[in-house]
């Protein structure tokens, strides 16, 4: 009888050198296409008075406020007393309008020594919430271009949060024509 001898065979290595060299050029290029997530915090404060203020607010208040409807952006100074209105495009809010205004009346406060930093934002039910950002981003900061970089220069930082009132010049207008009573 014959034996069958099996062939002397070695275990062959495994060569990952290739597997090793592709996930070294994989990993960081991985990496660095990964979209990281951003949370951004939007602070609201209430303007802190000082006593010399306090005394001139009692008797006139300067409050600056932004009136958002569905229709139309108002920008009231002092509180009540209409400065400009932005009405809404087939785009939607005209923020870019608002901004550069905002931006034209912080340089005016600033030649006649007004430090205003506070905005109210008076708000109608129906503002949707991505509304509401775009108006504290836009009255909060725009966008400069100092010493060849882009930066975010200051506007009106410090954003309070109101109702805005039920009843406008042009609804209580509006409903006198139809003959509703307010």
């Amino acid at each position: 009888m014959r034996r069958h001898r099996r062939p002397n065979t070695q275990d062959a290595e495994l060569d990952i050198t290739s597997f090793m060299n592709l996930m070294i050029v994989l990993v960081p290029v991985l990496l660095l296409s990964l979209v990281f997530s951003q949370v951004r915090i939007l602070n609201l404060q209430l303007p802190v008075l000082s006593e010399a203020e306090q005394a001139q607010d009692e008797q006139e208040p300067k409050i600056l406020e932004l009136v958002i409807t569905p229709n139309r952006l108002a920008l009231n100074y002092p509180a009540g007393m209409s400065l400009k209105h932005f009405d809404v495009t087939d785009t939607g809010y005209d923020f870019a309008a608002l901004s550069v205004y905002l931006q034209d009346l912080k340089l005016t406060f600033q030649q006649q020594g007004i430090e205003k930093n506070d905005i109210v934002l008076l708000l109608d039910p129906a503002i949707d919430y991505q509304t509401i950002v775009s108006a504290m981003d836009t009255v909060r900061s725009f966008k400069a271009v100092v010493a060849a970089n882009l930066v975010d220069a200051e506007l009106f930082p410090m954003i309070s949060l109101g109702d805005a009132p039920a009843s406008t010049p042009e609804a209580q207008a509006a409903g006198q024509v139809i003959g509703v009573k307010q």
